[in-house]
């Protein structure tokens, strides 16, 4: 899923994959991960090339468990297999399911790890099959799993690549570092303070196709920032918008005006996650939970030729500009 956000340096915004000359105090890593790419600003003392193989290593191992593209994944294995038997997962798959499933409750569906189907049925997506029952019928207890369907199938796209920046993080800070940005695919993560002494900025994008323009500016207090738009995976043919957010109970593309939905929170996964679960709801109920949740959360509504804003009281903590 697509996550449309710049990291803000020293002077300006990082619009490629190298720190601006004018930025200073920071050094940019940067690579490939889970069809995209991620991205590292750290502080120039910081061994980079240390720092690039504890990133590596954590991208790697989520994708061998995680990825729904690769059969021999663990996520591929669970996927292929039809029996209803309790089935064992690594510490790390079962973390990111109990999260999927906690999500899915919260928002009464509308986040659901097992909408694959429906997501391959409208071209973007690998899982083939059937959808039936969703969420509900997937069991956790400790590491083990077992499905009530034995064509169910379980797609963490939705959750995962927060999963991973968040270890990707952890990776960090046991080489000792403690101040440093971090992007995946779009999504961001800081920690500590800019070496100038001030909070990490980051810049969310305008929710439009076409060339990036900057909807706000915001201030990233040691938390992390996912988005979840149409903007690129989506389009509109005549009046009917469509795009790669299905909505597990209508079993259609989502279709509620909503360009993006932007959450910070203490963690990448749990942001991940409630990005695309409340852009499904929509702004009236995905508001009302923001608020009753006390979530920082931020709605780009399709208005017109340009878009509109909603956001949350606690969104407003974090807005520079």
């Amino acid at each position: 899923m697509h996550r449309r956000t710049l990291i803000l340096s020293a002077a300006g915004a990082l619009a490629a994959s190298a720190v601006p000359s004018f930025a200073t105090g920071v050094r940019t890593i940067a690579g490939d991960a889970f069809g995209s790419w991620w991205r590292a600003v750290l502080p120039v003392s910081a061994n980079a090339d240390e720092a690039r193989l504890a990133i590596e290593a954590v991208i790697r191992s989520v994708d061998a468990s995680m990825s729904p593209y690769k059969p021999a994944s663990e996520v591929g294995r669970l996927n292929a297999e039809a029996g209803k038997s309790w089935r064992p997962v690594s510490a790390g798959t079962a973390e990111v399911i109990a999260e999927s499933l906690r999500i899915a409750a919260l928002t009464n569906g509308a986040f659901d790890p097992t909408v694959g189907p429906l997501v391959h049925r409208f071209g973007f997506g690998p899982i083939k099959g059937a959808f039936e029952g969703g969420y509900s019928e997937v069991a956790l207890e400790n590491r083990g799993i077992r499905k009530g369907r034995t064509d169910l199938t379980l797609d963490l796209c939705g959750v995962a690549k927060g999963y991973a920046l968040d270890g990707m993080a952890s990776s960090l800070e046991s080489l000792g570092l403690r101040s440093f940005v971090l992007e995946a695919g779009g999504e961001v993560l800081a920690r500590g303070a800019h070496p100038e002494g001030r909070d990490w900025q980051v810049a969310i994008e305008t929710a439009l196709p076409g060339p990036a323009a900057l909807q706000r500016i915001v201030r990233l207090e040691g938390s992390a920032l996912a988005t979840s738009g149409d903007s690129v995976n989506g389009g509109q043919t005549g009046n009917t918008r469509f795009n790669h957010i299905i909505d597990p109970r209508s079993q259609r593309p989502v279709d509620n005006r909503v360009a993006s939905v932007s959450v910070i929170e203490s963690n990448a996964m749990r942001a991940d996650a409630l990005a695309t679960g409340l852009f499904v709801m929509g702004p009236d109920r995905g508001l009302a939970l923001a608020e009753e949740l006390g979530l920082a959360v931020l709605y780009q509504m399709h208005d017109g030729a340009g878009v509109s804003e909603l956001r949350s009281p606690v969104f407003d903590r974090f807005v520079i500009a």
